[in-house]
């Protein structure tokens, strides 16, 4: 059986050493590891894997770079397998890799205590299967009621820039969009949040208040 091709990334050298070793006893071939989002989409793309494997919590901020490289991989790539494999679950970008399609897992590292279901579980996403740590579940299930949870990933990075106090034009500069795009955007968000009607200022304040008062991604 042909071996199944895969790009690791995790910044831990002595877990990424380790995961290499695993999989490598398993069937698996590693043919690239990375400790970071750019270098694991620039070995997507010079290597062609059949399964990423990637933390969330990456340089330099430690904080989603693994998971957004992911979504941006998944965007580009529709039928490449992702699994993100964290100790954390980053609800900000992991509904939209959930609800990317097939061939996606999001497991959690703390929950992984056995190594034979932990490969079984990496052989069916390359399979197309979605797997699914039943926490993370959970804790997107928790989100159903946060309003927040409705806003498109770029909805949530304009209402976060919103909060800021930016403008219109301020925030089409720093995300590279144009302004009536930020207008469009900011339109949707007071529309998802089901804002009365007023001036348009003090709906902006609303909807900045609703995003500070929930736990935004």
């Amino acid at each position: 059986m042909k071996p199944v091709r895969v790009v690791l990334a995790e910044d831990g050298v002595l877990l990424r050493e380790g995961l290499a070793g695993l999989l490598g006893r398993f069937g698996f071939e590693v043919v690239a590891a990375v400790g970071d989002g750019e270098a694991l989409q620039a070995a997507v793309a010079e290597v062609g894997p059949d399964l990423v494997i990637t933390d969330i919590r990456m340089p330099p901020s430690f904080t989603d770079e693994g998971l957004r490289a992911a979504v941006r991989l998944r965007r580009a790539h529709p039928g490449l397998a992702v699994v993100a494999l964290s100790q954390f679950v980053q609800e900000g970008y992991a509904t939209e890799l959930i609800e990317s399609g097939g061939h996606v897992g999001y497991l959690l590292k703390d929950r992984v205590v056995d190594v034979e279901d932990f490969v079984n579980s990496l052989r069916r996403v390359v399979a197309g299967e979605t797997v699914i740590d039943p926490e993370v579940v959970k804790r997107l299930l928790a989100r159903r009621n946060d309003p927040v949870s409705l806003l498109s990933t770029r909805e949530r990075e304009v209402l976060a820039l919103v909060a800021e106090g930016q403008s219109n034009a301020a925030i089409a500069r720093r995300l590279s969009l144009s302004e009536a795009s930020i207008g469009k955007h900011v339109g949707n968000i007071l529309a998802k949040f089901a804002l009365p009607p007023d001036d348009d200022t003090n709906r902006r304040v609303l909807a900045a208040l609703t995003y500070l008062r929930g736990d935004p991604p």
